[in-house]
């Protein structure tokens, strides 16, 4: 293929262009074998141009005699030709070079671009809601999958958004058989102009493009523009990352810069330079606290500078507009990025600020909004918690847990405020606050406990909560790891050697087996001298294997038919009728007796027979509170049959009587959402399987 080099169809790009000829001239095998086929038959237009000898230099004054007019006196007309001012004086440590290769492709495109009549709208927009939804975005992606959204992907996605509003921004002028001629673009190839430093230490701009970008959701646009930065950074760059750009966005404000009117190269419509996200310049010294209080906002400059043969100064600011409707949340921009994203909570929402004067009844009311909030997310927050590993259904919107509710808005996170049992009794800013309280009841782990109606109670479990950061350990990982690696290849080898036997397995629900050997783990550390447990079908034998101190060669006995002759159905399912005696032993070294009480094929029967025999050792051992830290009770749960079958809450109201109560008991909820044969929403009427 031949392609011109002046044609454009590289833009600023082809400074690259010329730079890998130059490589591949000198060695082919330094490119990849897409560009050595591109440059087979490539013709560069940036090649040393022959230079026509210099005339020899003739004296300013001798000039002007030469060319003067026929008059009287060739000295008069000499004297009457004025003298050129006289050179520069050379400074020491100047240095002239002509410019070659690289440098003079720039200056080639440079001069280009003065070929493109253009204009530039600009624009201020307030940043507040996008700092905001931002940071929930990048704190849910920390949290899970990893990765970080900028200001630019936001801004950029808004300008695509924008593009597609108003299509004739996305439009290249060129002139077809010497006739002026417009080109409506389908589709946008939004060109991200990224910076690129040289082996020399200069820098220079490249401008790879995502393809295609209008049709694509937020998440896939991300990916292909981090793709796009990786290709730059790592030099695999190709010809069509290069090439089609119909659209630009740049980003002087990475460098501090308010805004810019950066250069349109032909072949494309318009540019959108994106400026410096802060606070107007008269504010820069001003004291942060004062900033929230009157709800100053920081600021985004947007430039658009396009093609002024074809495109006119009120599409160019409508266009604008459209982006700063964007950014301010309407028409659904931000639901649809957090959606995109499985984002499981609701994105700010742009708000008038409502800010109290200064009298105290204002104050005072404000504070009382605060603390209703406060008081909402420790009652209820735990609705807003991620706890649906399969996403069947997104977690809805709760009034109760909307700051817009209490008239709360994005303009008062920055406020500090009283918030009960938080920061010591000192104020502290609303979006710490909230923080603290999300991470608390809104992660993957919700915690009911308002309805306990022992305050000591509610304090400790409050304390223990919020503001309390629990990292995990490499050491508990690797356990944690072994544990479900042990839990998977026991049910996988069962799957395999005993195909079509009955074995109500545990996968899916694996994490239930490191449940158990945490509170083992914990029952050892805490000095019980015995835990007792009772489980249904589902998952006995795993836990019975990793937990319980079970031997292998038991359950695969029972697996291979041998008869158990004190039972009169032989073996058959009995082997998940059957309980054990065994013992756990901690990483710590401590040991706990364990015992697995049998239970028949009514699931939630062992209940209060593990209960009984909880107690029954404890009056044993002496009875009282002193009693309780000897023997623990354990009930691991299916999420039916905890909803479903009368004996739980028969005996779950029993559990403060004198002559019944032992302490309290841990329950375990395997919840797989399948109900045997029913759907949780036709099984149960409450919002979880536990509300009983």
């Amino acid at each position: 293929m031949s392609i011109d080099a002046s044609s454009g169809s590289f833009g600023p790009n082809a400074w690259l262009i010329d730079e890998m000829y130059e490589q591949f001239r000198t060695d082919p095998s330094s490119v990849s074998e897409t560009w050595r086929e591109y440059f087979a038959d490539y013709r560069s237009l940036t090649a040393p141009r022959t230079t026509p000898a210099a005339p020899t230099p003739v004296p300013p004054v001798a000039a002007a005699v030469a060319d003067a007019p026929p008059g009287p006196s060739a000295g008069a007309s000499a004297a009457a030709v004025p003298a050129p001012p006289p050179a520069s004086p050379a400074v020491v440590g100047d240095e002239s070079k002509p410019l070659r290769g690289v440098a003079a492709k720039i200056v080639e495109n440079m001069q280009a671009s003065l070929m493109v009549p253009t204009a530039t709208s600009v624009r201020d927009v307030p940043a507040r809601l996008l700092e905001v939804n931002r940071t929930i975005l990048n704190n849910h992606l920390q949290r899970t999958r990893g990765g970080k959204v900028s200001y630019t992907h936001l801004i950029a996605y808004a300008v695509l958004r924008a593009l597609h509003d108003v299509p004739s921004m996305n439009s290249t002028f060129s002139e077809v058989d010497g006739q002026p001629t417009v080109t409506r673009h389908g589709a946008v190839n939004l060109g991200i102009a990224v910076d690129v430093e040289k082996s020399d230490g200069s820098r220079t701009l490249m401008v790879p493009s995502v393809k295609g970008a209008e049709a694509l959701t937020f998440e896939q646009f991300w990916l292909a523009y981090e793709e796009l930065i990786r290709k730059v950074r790592t030099n695999k760059v190709t010809i069509e990352d290069l090439t089609g750009t119909t659209a630009t966005l740049t980003n002087p404000g990475g460098l501090g810069t308010v805004h810019s009117v950066p250069r349109l190269m032909p072949g494309q419509g318009v540019i959108v330079g994106v400026g410096s996200i802060d606070y107007p310049a008269e504010y820069a010294a001003a004291d942060p606290v004062q900033l929230a209080r009157i709800g100053i906002s920081k600021i985004i400059t947007l430039t658009s500078t396009y093609d002024h043969r074809i495109i006119q100064g009120a599409e160019s600011g409508l266009f604008l507009q459209r982006v700063h409707k964007y950014l301010i949340g309407e028409d659904g921009f931000y639901d649809q990025i957090f959606s995109s994203l499985d984002v499981p909570y609701e994105p700010a929402r742009w708000q008038v600020d409502t800010n109290p004067d200064d009298s105290e009844s204002s104050l005072v009311a404000k504070q009382l909004h605060v603390q209703r909030l406060v008081d909402a997310y420790r009652s209820m927050g735990h609705l807003l918690a991620d706890l649906d590993p399969l996403g069947r259904q997104p977690v809805p919107a709760y009034a109760e847990l909307d700051p817009a509710t209490y008239g709360i808005s994005i303009w008062d996170l920055e406020r500090e405020f009283y918030i009960d049992g938080l920061n010591g009794g000192k104020p502290m800013r609303l979006a710490k606050a909230l923080g603290v309280l999300r991470d608390a009841y809104c992660r993957t782990v919700g915690v009911e406990y308002m309805h306990v109606p022992d305050l000591a109670e509610r304090n400790w479990i409050r304390e223990h909560l919020e503001g309390v950061t629990n990292e995990t350990s490499v050491e508990d990982k690797r356990h944690v790891l072994d544990r479900l690696n042990a839990a998977e290849a026991f049910e996988r080898f069962l799957h395999t050697r005993y195909v079509g036997q009955k074995r109500f397995g545990l996968e899916g629900a694996e994490s239930a087996v490191v449940m158990v050997d945490a509170v083992f783990e914990g029952a050892a550390a805490a000095g019980f001298d015995e835990a007792i447990v009772g489980m249904a079908h589902r998952g006995r034998l795993n836990i019975l294997i990793n937990c319980c101190g079970k031997g292998y060669n038991d359950v695969f006995r029972e697996f291979e038919g041998h008869l158990q002759t004190k039972f009169t159905q032989g073996s058959g399912d009995v082997k998940y009728h059957l309980g054990v005696q065994g013992k756990f032993t901690a990483r710590s070294g401590g040991t706990v007796k364990v015992s697995m009480a049998s239970n028949p094929s009514h699931l939630e029967a062992v209940n209060p027979v593990v209960e009984g025999m909880v107690r029954a050792k404890q009056d044993a051992l002496g009875g009282g509170a002193d009693a309780w830290d000897s023997v623990l009770p354990l009930l691991v749960h299916g999420d039916a049959a905890m909803a479903g079958q009368g004996v739980v809450f028969e005996t779950l109201q029993m559990a403060n009587l004198p002559a019944y109560t032992n302490g309290g008991t841990i329950h375990l909820i395997i919840n797989n959402q399948v109900g045997f044969t029913t759907d949780p929403s036709d099984g149960r009427s409450s919002h979880y399987c536990s509300d009983v």
